[in-house]
């Protein structure tokens, strides 16, 4: 009772407009000391707007906001972070070329005689880090540091600043089972320490497990709010879709494939000293066929990721051969690749795939200039209106226009934005790894749509996710992958978790 009469945050009436936009409408929340709280919401809902006023970094329209009972102002994020509220973002805010302990207390290093105390540096590190299970020298490069270890130095810097509210912005899109274990297991440990925790994430199961109460955005607007024990999965998808979840999701209408579109034989990469992280390909085959869903599937480090992009030319082979349509090709680079008629979708959009300064218009066209150069050597313009047009409504990209910079679209838009950058192609075989990562369940479901309509017009996929419901759901054919190696193959009809997974760790099928 002394939680709801005095919580920790409450933002009330919170509003928001840009440019032809109201991202936010009258939003509340309300988050209780030391207590997991869940905030929801489809991709453009208003989540990312909410926490950055939160955060400090924009200002609201409307509406108030109060820490402990009190009124406060956000003017900019150092002032978020003086009040106690820390936001550790799914891009990490950390110097890749600096250490542990100075990213930790960056600008805000013990000094000794007007110089750096670093031995008091490290000390402090140390007992920071070790409470969040970073058990490391805390003078090692963060650039040396896996994601879930990167991902703890985020969380020790929240701890060094007295943090009473941390949010954490799709906390586990990057990490393997075990490490979501461990991380949720520190969630638990800040809670007992009385630390708020603001968690987003679009994966359900997940706020089930651990989250306390849950609020759900859509459209900018409250669509509800609650203890997450009174509701389901599926009240959840309600609230934010609006939709039944029988609706949503879809599993793939078997077809009889068509001939052979790709096949790869003896693939081998070895291990490269400029790439310690990457995982060897040792001697792999596979084979996919026009109108085919290929899932390929494997815990963290298995390689798949490393396929795909050997088989997009983007690193070098040591061994092997690729065939498309029967035929050896020469794949030396991601040109010859595009050449042959094989696209891929990475798993790191931002990085990999978007110009983010640049306007949809672009990012769509931009692989398909070739096609759409008139007189003296320029752009047609009406051309390539009506191929972002085609593709707009084709795969219904939710944008104010086509100038709109691609950056500002949600993260399923973006998704579509890359896959419409492909399609202008016209591929035969088209590799998407991690195709859903990172956006909600009603663009997740627009997205799985889209790989059956591809598949229906004949173009092969091969489709790499980590969430293995996923791939049971979108797959005609599933192949398995660990160390490097392919452990199985399994039909659709024929797949189970428990089966996938034994192929995943063990590398074989064992009996119960």
């Amino acid at each position: 009772m002394e939680q709801a009469a005095a919580p920790l945050l409450r933002m009330t009436g919170i509003g928001k407009s840009f440019p032809g936009v109201k991202a936010l409408a009258g939003v509340d929340l309300t988050v209780a000391r030391g207590e997991v709280h869940a905030l929801l919401g489809e991709n453009g809902a208003g989540k990312s707007t909410l926490l950055k006023i939160l955060a400090g970094a924009l200002q609201p329209d409307a509406g108030t906001i109060e820490l402990a009972g009190r009124p406060i102002r956000l003017a900019s994020p150092l002032d978020a972070q003086r009040q106690g509220i820390v936001t550790i973002y799914q891009e990490f805010n950390l110097v890749p070329s600096q250490s542990i302990a100075e990213n930790v207390f960056i600008g805000r290093e013990p000094t000794r005689l007007g110089l750096i105390d670093w031995s008091e540096l490290g000390r402090r590190t140390r007992a920071i880090t070790r409470t969040v299970g970073l058990d490391v020298d805390p003078f090692r490069l963060v650039a040396e540091l896996s994601v879930a270890e990167q991902q703890m130095v985020e969380i020790a810097k929240a701890l060094s600043m007295d943090a009473r509210l941390v949010v954490m912005d799709e906390p586990t899109s990057a990490l393997s089972e075990a490490e979501v274990a461990r991380l949720f297991q520190i969630v638990r440990d800040l809670k007992a320490r009385g630390i708020s925790v603001i968690f987003v994430t679009h994966r359900l199961d997940e706020v089930m497990q651990l989250c306390d109460r849950m609020t759900v955005l859509r459209d900018g607007q409250l669509a509800g709010a609650g203890p997450v024990a009174a509701t389901s999965v599926e009240g959840i998808i309600r609230l934010m879709v609006g939709r039944e979840i029988e609706r949503l999701f879809q599993h793939r209408r078997r077809r009889v494939p068509g001939g052979e579109a790709l096949r790869v034989e003896g693939l081998t990469r070895a291990r490269d000293a400029r790439d310690p992280h990457a995982t060897p390909l040792e001697d792999v085959t596979l084979a996919v066929c026009r109108g085919e869903i290929l899932g390929l599937a494997g815990l963290v480090g298995a390689g798949r990721t490393e396929l795909a992009r050997a088989i997009f030319g983007a690193d070098p082979t040591a061994a092997g051969r690729i065939l498309v349509d029967g035929r050896e090709v020469q794949i030396r680079s991601p040109v010859d690749a595009i050449r042959h008629g094989i696209g891929l979708v990475p798993e790191d959009r931002k990085q990999q795939a978007l110009f983010l300064a640049l306007a949809v218009r672009d990012n769509i066209a931009v692989a398909a200039l070739d096609r759409l150069v008139g007189r003296f050597g320029l752009v047609d313009a009406a051309r390539e209106a009506e191929l972002v047009e085609t593709y707009r409504r084709k795969l219904a990209i939710k944008m104010a226009s086509p100038t709109q910079e691609v950056a500002n679209l949600s993260g399923g838009n973006q998704q579509k934005v890359v896959l419409a950058r492909w399609l202008a192609l016209e591929p035969k075989v088209l590799i998407v790894d991690e195709p859903t990562r990172g956006i909600d369940v009603a663009a997740k479901a627009d997205v799985h749509q889209l790989l059956y309509d591809l598949a229906d017009a004949g173009i092969a996929v091969i489709a790499i996710s980590s969430e293995l419901p996923e791939v049971l759901t979108i797959s005609d054919r599933i192949l398995t992958m660990r160390q490097g190696r392919i452990t199985g193959e399994v039909s659709a009809g024929e797949a189970t978790e428990e089966r996938l997974m034994q192929l995943m760790a063990l590398g074989e099928l064992r009996a119960a």
